[in-house]
C-alpha cells in the first residue's frame, strides 16, 4: 500500500502538475510523491482538453504510483471513486462518476482525472477539483456545466483527505473497485452516443461497466457494446 503525500512539491504556478510529476517519476521519485500548484497555465484533461481555474480556488494535484502491477488495471475507476469519497468527507454533497473520469455534483462537473502511465514502471495520477470557484468565474465555452465543492471548504483540506483515500483505493481489490464505481455510475440508464472505438459510432443506453472497466452500452437496435476509455468521445443525452 502506497501512502500518498510525501515527498510533496508545491509550486505557486506551473504549466501542468502532471508534467512536473512525470519528470519526477522518470527521475525515480518514490511512490506516493505528489505535486500541487496554486495555479497552472497548461492543465489538461482527456484528449488534450484545457483545464484551468483561478489561482488558489482548485486542488491541482498529481501523484506518482510505482511500480504498476496487474491489480492496478482498474486504476481509472478507483481514482474517481477516491475523489468522490474525498469530496463527500469534507462537504454535505452527493457525488457521482461520469465514466470514465469526471466527478459530478447534481449533474455538474466538480472534478476530473487524467492518468498517464509508463507500464510497468509508474503512473501519474492527475486530479483537478473545483473547490471554491464562483459560478461567474467558469469559462463560457465549457463542454459540460461546472460547479465547485463550496461550503467554505479549503483546498488544503481536500488535499489531505484525498491523499488518505487514494492510499486506500489504489490498494483496493477489483471487486471493491467495481462495486464502488457501479454504485456511483452517473451514466447508468442514460442515453449516450459516441464516436471512436468499435463500432466507430453509435448510440444507446448506459448499462454499467464490465470487469475490465469498459463502458457497456445497450444498443437501440438490440445487443450491446463495451467501449474503452482511450478510444471514445462520449456525449450524454440531457435528462
Amino acid at each position: 500500500m502506497t501512502p500518498f503525500g510525501s515527498p510533496h512539491l508545491h509550486l505557486r504556478k506551473t504549466d501542468s502538475t502532471n508534467d512536473r510529476a512525470r519528470e519526477l517519476a522518470a527521475a525515480g521519485a518514490p511512490s506516493g510523491t505528489i505535486v500541487t500548484a496554486d495555479e497552472q497555465s497548461a492543465g489538461r484533461g482527456r484528449k488534450g482538453r484545457v483545464w484551468s481555474a483561478p489561482a488558489g480556488s482548485a486542488l491541482l494535484f498529481s501523484a506518482v504510483l510505482r511500480p504498476l502491477e496487474r491489480e492496478h488495471g482498474l486504476l481509472p475507476l478507483a481514482v474517481p471513486v477516491a475523489v468522490c469519497d474525498a469530496i463527500e468527507s469534507v462537504a454535505p454533497v452527493e457525488t457521482m462518476v461520469k465514466w470514465p473520469n469526471d466527478v459530478w455534483i447534481e449533474g455538474s462537473k466538480v472534478a476530473g482525472v487524467l492518468i498517464e502511465a509508463r507500464f510497468p514502471d509508474w503512473a501519474v495520477i492527475g486530479i483537478g477539483v473545483n473547490v471554491s470557484i464562483e459560478p461567474a468565474e467558469f469559462p463560457d465555452d465549457l463542454r459540460w456545466p461546472a460547479t465547485s465543492i463550496g461550503h467554505g471548504v479549503r483546498v488544503e483540506t481536500v488535499r489531505k483527505v484525498l491523499c488518505a483515500v487514494l492510499t486506500s483505493w489504489t490498494a483496493a481489490t477489483p471487486e471493491e473497485i467495481l462495486a464502488a464505481f457501479r454504485g456511483r455510475d452517473a451514466l447508468l440508464g442514460r442515453g449516450l452516443s459516441w464516436e471512436g472505438g468499435e463500432p466507430p459510432a453509435g448510440s444507446g443506453t448506459g448499462a454499467g461497466v464490465d470487469e475490465r472497466g469498459h463502458l457497456v452500452v445497450e444498443l437501440e437496435a438490440g445487443g450491446s457494446v463495451a467501449l474503452g476509455a482511450g478510444e471514445v468521445s462520449l456525449r450524454v443525452a440531457a435528462e
